[in-house]
């Protein structure tokens, strides 16, 4: 099994804390989706045949996208790439794109699942993070998809924005909740280096929400999703029964990908690339079929590490008998060895030969696996 990710990075403006690689010029739109094509075709041996069970369009804004645009990608995969009958193919939208009419001109196009970046139901939040909708926008988006006949939908929520609450986080979920979207995903505001946000933060204009009030949030979200029968199935998403994101989930299970467009990373198991993060180097190296990624070949530890990571944020845990005959026993030992004390004071439970987080491990999850790190 195998999943296939296409980075569309356009923006029409660009949001205070993102660091992901965004223009906001949409005049290499044409270009870009040509030399996407391109990529297919030289980089159709690289997943070897395998079934590709997820196609997922992130960005940026895929919805920037029309419909002709669309069609070109999805002619070059189905051509190239033994694509599942039901593969989950979805595609990330900004909620002031999903209008009747746009809903109306993808309609011959194979996506059965949005991804909609909403943040915030709250417009001062909005503004603050240079969001380009409004609350009711993106209420609107939700039900105009629905009117359009998906019934797997995602919305995205960041909680801790500046002067956010516990009281308005708590007015975002139960307004999230009552849209009935299969998925959620949230996410707590991060201040990555040299983006406007973390400027802000350093002048004293904005001040981030204390790790309590963070953890606080993190749990409310928890309760009240559950309640409504969603499962917490990785630390930052939730899902209906049948409603996992497969595509994600795959990132977690360590499958192989293939990464398309500026800046896209990919896996096969051995080793990683990402491809150069410039519209103009990208263009270029497409077109001579030169220096397109870099490559990092993976070390049994950095194998290891990266297993480690993914699988004890989920729900599934972290399989000790997988991680054994995947890594050897030496690994296996390391692991134990160094979970020991999380264990001991309840961080982490052990059952049936997998490690899991609990609740209170949730909460400091980042500081556990660093000290199961190898390196």
């Amino acid at each position: 099994m195998a999943g296939i990710y296409i980075h569309i990075p356009f923006c029409k403006k660009k949001c205070t804390y993102c660091d992901f690689f965004t223009v906001v010029s949409p005049k290499f739109i044409p270009s870009l989706v040509d030399s996407i094509v391109k990529e297919c075709f030289l980089r159709k041996d690289y997943l070897q045949n395998a079934t590709i069970n997820t196609i997922y369009f992130g960005g940026g804004t895929p919805s920037i996208l029309n419909n002709e645009q669309f069609e070109q990608i999805f002619e070059a995969i189905f051509k190239l790439f033994n694509v599942a009958k039901n593969a989950e193919i979805t595609f990330e939208a900004n909620p002031d794109d999903l209008t009747v009419d746009f809903f109306t001109s993808i309609q011959s196009l194979p996506f059965n699942r949005i991804s909609i970046g909403i943040q915030s139901f709250d417009d001062d939040d909005l503004i603050r993070i240079n969001r380009r909708h409004t609350g009711n926008e993106a209420i609107n988006a939700v039900k105009n998809a629905q009117q359009a006949g998906f019934n797997n939908l995602s919305i995205d929520l960041i909680y801790g924005l500046p002067f956010q609450t516990l009281a308005s986080w708590e007015q975002q979920v139960e307004i999230a909740l009552s849209l009935h979207v299969q998925h959620i995903s949230a996410y707590g505001l991060t201040y990555e280096e040299g983006t406007p946000l973390w400027k802000q933060r350093e002048k004293g204009l904005v001040k981030a929400v204390d790790d309590e009030i963070m953890n606080e949030m993190h749990l409310l979200l928890v309760d009240k999703i559950k309640q409504k029968g969603f499962e917490a199935y990785e630390i930052s998403n939730f899902a209906l029964p049948n409603f996992r994101s497969r595509h994600n989930t795959s990132y977690w299970k360590q499958d192989a990908y293939l990464g398309l467009g500026p800046s896209a990373h990919s896996y096969d198991l051995k080793s990683r690339q990402w491809n150069v993060s410039s519209i103009t180097k990208y263009l270029k190296a497409v077109d001579e079929n030169s220096s397109l990624f870099e490559k990092e070949e993976l070390s049994l530890f950095d194998r290891y590490n990266d297993f480690v990571m993914v699988s004890l944020r989920t729900l599934d845990g972290l399989d000790v008998t997988l991680l054994e005959q995947e890594f050897g026993s030496e690994l296996k030992s390391y692991c134990l060895q160094n979970i020991k004390s999380f264990i001991d004071n309840k961080k982490v439970e052990y059952s049936d030969g997998v490690l899991r987080l609990t609740t209170d491990g949730i909460q400091i999850c980042n500081f556990i696996l660093v000290q199961l790190m190898r390196v």
